[in-house]
């Protein structure tokens, strides 16, 4: 999970910087190397985007399979009335 987290921070600027840098290339081998870049710089930013997008649906994917289960410790009746520190009727204010 922190990998990914911290993957996301090199991501964007070498998505942005590839996609400039290849555009501008690319674009002057074919003669217009505005419209390289920009067509590049575009690619890049969407690039990184998408890979946020990527990342962002994987940890809702950890998140929600860990609601699905039981507590770390497995102390599934402890809220009940016999449970542990449920009191089972000692306390007299109830």
């Amino acid at each position: 999970m922190w990998g990914d987290l911290m993957a996301l921070g090199m991501v964007f600027p070498i998505a942005i910087a590839l996609g400039f840098f290849l555009g501008r290339w690319v674009g002057g081998l074919l003669g217009h190397p505005g419209a390289g870049m920009a067509v590049g710089l575009v690619w890049g930013v969407a690039s990184g985007f998408w890979e946020l997008y990527k990342v962002t649906v994987r940890l809702n994917r950890m998140d929600d399979s860990g609601k699905d289960q039981p507590a770390a410790h497995g102390h599934k009746g402890d809220s009940g009335p016999d449970g542990p520190g449920g009191g089972g009727g000692d306390d007299p204010g109830r």
